[in-house]
């Protein structure tokens, strides 16, 4: 098992593009943090009734918990398979804490979309609150406006999509984030591939990087 790093901003696509390849490639494991977390509270386990304590109060869930999670993932992912890490590590500390697990990280792939890009993508994403699934009014737009395509439910704005929240999220992904950049270029394992040009080449690309 090998653990490649998703590395962007919020909106770059990372989520998109890593969904995507493992749909389509049974070696490739999705992976991320903040499935995981939600999966975590929903499931009411003890992992996630901590995380859900501190998310209800609007505190950051601490690095330590989300990386047992993590842990716990890559202790149950076995054979010729590649962990498409999403969303984990967020920040140096939370790096160190997965070079301390040992975990064979073999890659770091950075998607490079512009902060101008970033809002314009994020202001035009829907979700369906009921099956998840994602649109975009410009990019991926679903068949009848405003409706999902799966379920027939009424798409929603997810509340941290508002352009206030977006410009927050950037500014803390600049400060925390960014910086692991940097940290994997030193490892000699950073890969950077154009998110700009659309998914299915950034999916191309991102193959041919790992």
């Amino acid at each position: 098992m090998n653990i490649v790093i998703l590395l962007g901003a919020p909106g770059s696509g990372k989520g998109t593009v890593a969904g995507r390849l493992a749909a389509e490639h049974s070696n490739l494991k999705h992976v991320s943090s903040g499935d995981l977390l939600r999966g975590a509270v929903a499931k009411g386990t003890a992992a996630g009734k901590e995380a859900g304590a501190y998310m209800e109060a609007g505190k950051l869930v601490p690095d330590a918990l989300i990386a047992t999670m993590i842990k716990d993932v890559v202790a149950e992912t076995t054979g010729d398979v590649t962990m498409l890490l999403d969303g984990f590590p967020r920040n140096l500390a939370q790096a160190k804490i997965l070079d301390e697990m040992g975990a064979p990280v073999t890659h770091a792939v950075l998607i490079d979309v512009p902060d101008d890009i970033i809002q314009d993508r994020i202001a035009g994403r829907r979700t369906c609150p009921k099956c998840k699934a994602g649109y975009h009014v410009k990019n991926l737009p679903p068949k009848v406006d405003g409706i999902c395509d799966v379920c027939g439910t009424a798409l929603t704005i997810r509340k941290d999509d508002n352009p206030d929240t977006v410009k927050d999220r950037l500014v803390v992904y600049h400060q925390q984030t960014e910086p692991l950049i940097a940290y994997y270029r030193d490892k000699g394992i950073l890969r950077t591939v154009d998110g700009t040009t659309g998914v299915d080449n950034v999916a191309t690309a991102f193959l041919e990087a790992i």
